[in-house]
């Protein structure tokens, strides 16, 4: 795959996954994954040997107690902190093989971040903050998916108004559209409705939940909500920075008796 003059490109594997025709049945995946904070006597093991296989055009749903490494393994697969020891790949591609360049790269063309604190810059319109990881990349939308996703997110009414014009629901409906405005291989949410009262919240899951059925989008989000991660079409379960379950088809009543089992 080329880029322009004095960009560093992403190793052949990643483009590979994307043009073959056919999704790849692992989006991402963690062999081995370790990550320590501090060092010596005062280091704090957050995950400790996860080994983790994540779908292709399916909704992941993280979960387990405060401290379980839940917020650690999502920011290790999205290349936003280096594992101690371990690998973690997106698609073919170890991340570990990546220079800075390439990594930052693969960041911006391949993935999505919905975060709970909504991250939209406060002196862009809601277009302009949907469209914004085109913008630094230099790229023209495609006005067809662009209008698609909008309409999906139901802000068409609202694109020339500022963040602080918006409520917290339109907010993050504007992150969520932001995220999938590029096509990224993967969106990656943690607790993208945290900071939501539970109407918004259940908006914003849908919209999640449409991506994956409509887009055939990956989605792989952090959250506490039982309710939440009975959008998702499995849950993988953490405790003590170790995968201790795994549910697939998920209801709000099994998770939370699961929940129940690990003692949260």
């Amino acid at each position: 795959m080329s880029h322009a003059t004095n960009t560093t490109s992403i190793p052949a594997g990643l483009a590979e996954d994307r043009t073959s025709g056919a999704p790849a049945a692992v989006a991402a995946r963690t062999v081995e994954l370790v990550k320590d904070y501090g060092t010596s006597l005062t280091a704090v093991r957050a995950l400790d040997g996860v080994t983790v296989e994540l779908p292709a055009r399916q909704f992941t749903a993280v979960m387990g107690p405060s401290g379980s490494g839940k917020s650690t393994l999502l920011n290790c697969l999205a290349g936003l902190d280096t594992p101690t020891h371990g690998q973690v790949f997106i698609g073919a591609v170890e991340l570990s093989q990546l220079s800075d360049r390439q990594l930052t790269l693969l960041r911006r063309d391949r993935l999505g971040f919905v975060f709970q604190s909504f991250n939209l810059v406060p002196t862009l319109n809601a277009l302009e903050n949907i469209t914004l990881p085109l913008s630094l990349a230099n790229k023209k939308p495609d006005n067809d998916w662009l209008a698609r996703v909008i309409a999906t997110v139901r802000l068409n009414d609202r694109l020339s108004h500022r963040p602080s014009e918006l409520s917290g629901g339109q907010q993050q409906r504007v992150a969520v559209a932001r995220a999938l405005v590029s096509r990224p291989d993967i969106v990656f949410a943690d607790e993208p409705t945290g900071n939501l009262d539970s109407r918004s919240g259940v908006e914003v899951l849908s919209f999640l939940r449409e991506a994956v059925d409509e887009f055939g989008q990956t989605i792989v989000m952090v959250t506490h909500d039982p309710a939440a991660a009975a959008h998702a079409d499995q849950v993988v379960f953490l405790a003590d920075g170790q995968i201790v379950d795994r549910m697939a088809a998920p209801t709000a009543a099994t998770v939370l008796d699961r929940l129940k089992s690990f003692g949260v």
